[in-house]
């Protein structure tokens, strides 16, 4: 053996792999340390699963062990699939020793993951470097921009327009005012050699203003805006209010260039295992022969509360487990052979692998919580799995240890929905086991199957459904020696197939799956998490559309769906759309539209701010509807119908139709979209949505890994939306409104006074204002107010609502669903007052000071002083801006607020002294002008004249704006505001009229709940 690097290994190399290392190529599994040849993996890098999966080497390969010379000669040759980036499927046969050996996906350990619990292990390299399907899953990432970054690409090349208009007016002003103007200055003013005429002139003037406009274009605001964001996100990872203690998960923006987006969601697409449950699954009834199971009640029908069954019959039991009927344990110890199959066949089909702990405690390894949670249910039951080997599966069935010999394992898929097990008692009987969706069970019993038992076992399925249980149907098939052969050769060629193997292994399947007799059902219970019927309710409030997309049954759905408050009673009508066939989908969703029409037409969100209460419509589909509805044919007719409605349910959905309907939605729709979920299986919806969100859940953290914004409970997708993304949204906003109007303020000064200089392109401006406005005048005040602006008071009609009112009042999130705060309408709005500051900041200090002269009789009438002037009106004006632009005034906001203008003065009177002036000369002239200019009270009377011009409009504007035309946010403020001033107004009347008793002692309070109680629940028994 000899070390090599990663990058020198190749296809046909036998490598050797050691516990904790990673997985370096696409290897076949030749042999390991372990009994039977097992590895165990981690799969977190591929999947996000972190629970340990095993992988087992053919048994022919197996027997070379760690036998150096052997692994040597090894001479097997392969031949499989071509690259591809199918993670879970794997096809190819291994040709050795003049035998054919099928090859799949549980002998192949792929690069990414990590070796566990396992010495060594040896592999042929069968992939290497690009050509592994890690690698091949590696695509391009997809740059996410919201619709306001694009909108602001659009802005910057109109703007650049602008300036390139700008700079064409005035190179052709410059080559008339040079032909017939500056002709005569030729004596004392020759035209250089470079411009030996007016045309030239021009051209040179043309870039000349290019260069000094080009503050126009605000290429300083992508650099900001990053800053922002950085700030923006850090609220997020640091708010107490979004930190899931249990499993101490904080908040976390995986990236910082979504923030503002997150205040303008209209449809959030939900999945519902993990996302709106917890997704910790607990057996909760069962109907074996057609009676049911897990719930005791009385002579009326009514359900009663009874103690703990009692376990002590099984010392496997768990302490933790709850189960309340005892008539299952009386089954069971009474030895009711239907029972005991029942149980069995838990307790046997399955993928789950045992785990003992060094003190001897038995553990399950199980790929998803409902097996979990059915392999447990059978052990507390008394049949407990113990241990599995490549061909074998032992059970203690009631503390008897039976080996099964396994023969076959037709595993689990969507399209499958079931999944079997066929065994070898020690008696010699062989049997399949199978469990799976109703549904699919359904088709395939045999004739003999008992009626009366399927249509008891049906009714319960109906029920626990509607208490919103996960359910699965379990069925049994004896099989005889001849008939298991002849299948048995039909797999084996089935499985050795190299083109459509999975084809072919499904329709093999088929044949043995099918004249089944039924046992039963189980129904595990996942519970919803924490706050999310409220959350539902609050989002909807706010105008969002709840979208769940789950591959639970369609009753189950529904149930869900009334749980938490996405489908309600006050709907007009739940629409359900279940047809198998293109035509029966199409002929439903055209009643469901004509049906929806025939209602009082939904009025537009827009139409009110104040009563948004449209008709509400819920629609629930199935899968295999979905197929149809989703073609060419039918996706628009399907979208015009979901869209009408508040709460759309698609129920026994892949994960690919998932990210199809959010695609649907995306590229038809213009509204933001967000996905949410947890698992692997969420991974494609939440890389289709603009934004997606991963919840840190039971099904690791692929979701996580693939999305933009994470946290531990769905519950905190209310305070990120309604709270962080509005601010957010509000924020950036206000920051752009602002940058654009300062820029034009500042640039469009050297415009006007081209027209005094003979468009000469002489700047206004100092060289070193015009290098700092940005940098360090300007840059500040503005950074802060998109940062930190928030709440609280300024001006009345200036004020922002605080994180519970932003809550409690959900409509305040719809101005950025129609992009209220910035679009282009703000943008022109603020390029106009922009225009109209520029030109007061011009126009009245060059009136004032044309031909001012000092009350000594000095001149005061020169660039210098003019220039001094109008840089001062400007960083007061738009330093005044941003303070009536801020609604959250902290310690931070005035100091760099005001600090602004002191820096101003500070560096003016600095840079304009006699000592840098002495040593760089050439790169200070304004000597001097400073601590004189600021002498003249006509300076700041001019001053303080240009600030009123351009502020007190603004002011009167806004202020006859929110009183003759208030918004909704602003209605919520008054309300505020005067709810306020009321309880201050009781407080103050109850302290000034409140009558002092002598000699009385205080009451004690009433020692019931001032809410309503649970006494009519105690009293029905419910």
């Amino acid at each position: 053996l000899t070390e090599e690097k990663w990058m020198n290994i190749k296809v046909g190399d036998i490598i050797q792999l050691k516990n904790n290392e990673n997985v370096t190529a696409d290897l076949l599994l030749l042999s390991s340390s372990e009994e039977h040849n097992l590895v165990y993996i981690e799969t977190a890098e591929l999947d996000g699963e972190t629970n340990l999966k095993v992988r087992q080497a053919l048994p022919e390969t197996g027997e070379m062990k760690d036998n150096l010379r052997t692994l040597r000669q090894f001479n097997g040759h392969v031949k499989c699939e071509a690259p591809n980036n199918y993670l879970h499927k794997f096809t190819g046969n291994l040709y050795w020793n003049n035998e054919t050996f099928a090859i799949d996906n549980e002998n192949i350990l792929l690069r990414g993951c990590t070796l566990r619990n396992t010495e060594w292990c040896f592999g042929l390299v069968i992939f290497a470097g690009p050509d592994t399907k890690l690698m091949q899953n590696t695509g391009k990432s997809v740059l996410k921009r919201t619709s306001i970054e694009r909108l602001m690409n659009k802005l910057v090349w109109l703007i650049f327009a602008f300036l390139l208009l700008l700079a064409t007016v005035t190179a052709v002003g410059n080559t008339i005012w040079e032909r017939y103007v500056g002709v005569h200055f030729q004596v004392y003013m020759p035209w250089a050699s470079y411009a030996p005429n007016e045309y030239m002139s021009g051209f040179l003037m043309f870039w000349s203003y290019i260069i000094i406009l080009n503050t126009v274009v605000p290429i300083s605001l992508f650099v900001s805006i990053e800053f922002i964001r950085v700030g923006q996100s850090w609220f997020i990872n640091f708010d107490r209010a979004m930190y899931y203690e249990k499993k101490d998960l904080p908040a976390l923006a995986r990236t910082t260039t979504l923030n503002e987006e997150l205040g303008q969601i209209e449809y959030v697409f939900s999945d519902k295992t993990g996302t709106l449950t917890q997704n910790i699954m607990e057996f909760n009834k069962c109907v074996i022969g057609g009676t049911c199971y897990g719930e005791v009640y009385n002579e009326d029908g009514i359900a009663i509360s009874t103690p703990n069954a009692d376990f002590s019959f099984n010392k496997d039991a768990e302490n933790s487990f709850r189960f309340f009927d005892q008539r299952l344990i009386n089954a069971i110890t009474s030895g009711d052979t239907k029972v005991h199959e029942f149980f069995k066949l838990i307790a046997i089909c399955h993928t789950v692998m045992p785990d003992f702990s060094p003190e001897g405690i038995l553990t399950y390894q199980a790929q998803s919580p409902d097996e979990g949670a059915l392999v447990g249910a059978a052990r507390n039951f008394g049949f407990v799995f113990k241990e599995r080997t490549f061909n074998t599966i032992t059970v203690s069935e009631l503390g008897t240890d039976v080996t099964y010999e396994v023969l076959a394992i037709l595993d689990f898929d969507n399209v499958r929905k079931r999944m079997s097990v066929i065994v070898k008692d020690p008696e010699g009987n062989i049997t399949l086991f199978c469990k799976g969706a109703d549904s699919v069970i359904y088709e395939r019993l045999g004739e003999a199957t008992d009626e009366d038992i399927k249509n008891a076992t049906t009714v319960h399925l109906d029920n626990f459904a509607g208490e919103g249980l996960r359910t699965l149907c379990l069925a049994v098939k004896r099989l005889n020696e001849e008939s298991y052969k002849v299948w048995k050769e039909a797999h084996s060629k089935a499985s050795m197939a190299l083109e459509d193997r999975e084809d072919r292994l499904s329709a093999v399947y088929e044949e043995i799956e099918r004249d089944m007799e039924l046992l039963g059902a189980t129904a595990v219970e996942d519970k919803l998490q924490d706050g999310v019927p409220e959350t539902i309710a609050n989002l909807s409030n706010a105008n969002i559309k709840i979208w769940v997309l789950t591959g639970d049954k369609q009753e189950t759905a529904v149930n869900i769906g009334y749980s938490c408050n996405m489908l309600t009673e006050e709907m007009k009508n739940v629409f359900i759309i279940s047809g198998y066939t293109f035509e029966e989908v199409e002929s439903e969703i055209k009643q469901a539209y004509e049906d929806m029409q025939c209602e009082d037409s939904p009025r537009s969100v827009l139409s009110s701010r104040d009563d948004l209460t449209p008709n509400k419509f819920g629609l629930v589909i199935n899968g295999h509807s979905l197929v149809h509805a989703l073609s060419e044919e039918l996706a628009i007719k399907f979208l015009e119908l979901a869209t009408l409605c508040t709460a759309v349910i698609c129920c026994r959905v892949t994960p690919l139709q998932k990210a199809k309907v959010v695609e649907l939605v995306k590229q038809n729709q213009k509204a933001v979209t967000l996905a949410i979920g947890d698992g692997a299986n969420d991974v494609s919806m939440i890389k289709a949505a603009h934004i997606g969100v991963g919840i840190s859940g039971e099904e690791g953290t692929q979701a996580v890994l693939s999305a933009d914004f994470a946290f531990g409970q769905f519950r905190f997708l209310e305070r990120l939306l309604l709270v962080h993304g509005r601010w957010s949204y509000m924020r950036i906003c206000k920051f752009f409104g602002y940058f654009f109007y300062k820029n034009f303020a500042f640039t469009l000064v050297h415009f006007w006074y081209s027209f005094f200089n003979g468009l000469t392109a002489q700047s206004s401006f100092d060289d070193w204002f015009v290098t700092l406005y940005n940098l360090v005048y300007t840059s500040m005040p503005v950074f802060m107010l998109a940062v930190f602006d928030q709440v609280y008071y300024c001006f009345f009609f200036f004020l922002d609502l605080n994180d519970e009112y932003c809550i409690k009042f959900p409509k305040l999130y719809l101005p950025g669903q129609t992009n209220e705060l910035f679009n282009i309408k703000i943008f022109f709005r603020s390029i106009i007052r922009g225009i109209f500051t520029s030109l007061a900041l011009f126009f009245i200090p060059y009136g004032a000071f044309v031909d001012g002269m000092h009350s000594d009789g000095t001149n005061i009438t020169d660039l210098q002083t003019l220039s001094i002037v109008i840089s001062t009106s400007l960083i007061i004006v738009v330093t005044l801006q941003v303070a009536l632009d801020t609604s959250y005034w902290t310690p931070i906001n005035h100091f760099f607020i005001w600090g602004s203008i002191g820096i101003y003065f500070l560096v003016t009177f600095a840079m304009y002294s006699n000592g840098l002036y002495q040593i760089l000369p050439n790169n200070f002239p304004f000597v001097g002008v400073a601590r004189t200019a600021f002498q003249f009270p006509s300076l700041w009377f001019t001053v303080l004249l240009v600030s009123a011009i351009c502020f007190l409009p603004v002011v009167a504007s806004r202020y006859l704006t929110s009183l003759l035309w208030p918004t909704y946010t602003e209605k919520v403020k008054r309300k505020m505001k005067a709810a306020e001033s009321l309880h201050a107004m009781s407080e103050k009347i109850k302290s000034k009229f409140q009558i002092k008793r002598r000699g009385s002692r205080a009451r004690s309070g009433y020692a019931f709940s001032h809410e309503r109680g649970f006494g009519d629940l105690i009293t029905t028994g419910r």
